[in-house]
């Protein structure tokens, strides 16, 4: 399958998610309402999850080389953190909330197609390269759900009513994304020591990886010393702007960075 037939597999799948996320926000909830939001979720992110792999088929080659390959597995797993918080605590908003995040990320690849290579750069050819990317990107859907979360704990400090099981669970979150954000960096380290020579050149997407992680390891600090106050809820979403700029930014340092998209 090719990307011309993306947007026939991505447009049901994003209505499926949708769909699942505003009947689990309805208030009156049957079992049959529940067993509909899981088939709905499960039967989106199963669906997008053949494109991706019928697509790498096509390609002989991971779908993790370019900006907008990336932006598939991102949609694909900020779902599938999305249901499974609202199957395991039972949030119904967050499974709306990631649905409407991935469908945003889906809108622009069938808005902004690209071309599509079977060709990989010899970098690239590491065995490193998937699993390196593949973790930093769940790494980066659960802080995407994290800042989602982070937002109604905003609204709820505004009202001077915080969720303390929230506020438990956005750092479930952090925790769980920082460990995986931190795997990705020792396995990104590791591959530019094979295939540069060095395991750390301080290139613009390397430093900006840095002070991502930084950011996530400072507001692991404050929630450790008690702290729940507005400002370290508001490092989340800075942290993420943070991630977003790691992530897309690369584009803004054209020819000095090593980590391009192409």
């Amino acid at each position: 399958m090719s990307w011309n037939e993306f947007p026939f597999i991505a447009i049901p799948a994003c209505l499926l998610w949708l769909a699942a996320g505003l009947l689990a926000c309805r208030r009156a909830q049957t079992r049959r309402t529940v067993w509909l939001v899981d088939a709905l979720a499960i039967g989106g992110i199963v669906l997008f999850a053949l494109f991706i792999g019928s697509f790498w088929n096509a390609l002989s080659r991971p779908p993790l080389r370019t900006m907008g390959e990336t932006r598939l597995w991102y949609a694909l797993f900020l779902t599938l953190v999305g249901y499974v918080t609202y199957r395991r605590w039972h949030y119904p908003w967050l499974l709306l909330l990631s649905a409407v995040a991935a469908t945003a990320f889906t809108a622009i690849n069938i808005l902004k197609p690209e071309i599509h290579s079977i060709a990989l750069m010899p970098a690239l050819q590491s065995f490193l390269f998937i699993p390196h990317v593949i973790i930093y990107i769940i790494a980066y859907a659960l802080f995407g759900v994290a800042t989602l979360a982070a937002a109604a704990l905003l609204v709820q400090r505004r009202k001077n009513a915080v969720n303390q099981e929230l506020f438990a669970f956005v750092d479930n979150l952090v925790y769980i994304g920082f460990g995986f954000l931190a795997l990705g960096l020792l396995l990104g380290a590791f591959w530019a020591k094979e295939a540069w020579g060095h395991y750390w050149t301080w290139d613009p997407k390397e430093t900006l990886a840095f002070i991502t992680g930084a950011a996530y390891l400072a507001y692991i600090h404050l929630r450790l010393q008690g702290r729940q106050d507005s400002l370290v809820i508001w490092a989340l979403p800075i942290a993420f702007a943070l991630l977003l700029l790691s992530w897309f930014g690369t584009t803004l340092f054209p020819g000095s960075s090593l980590h391009l998209y192409s």
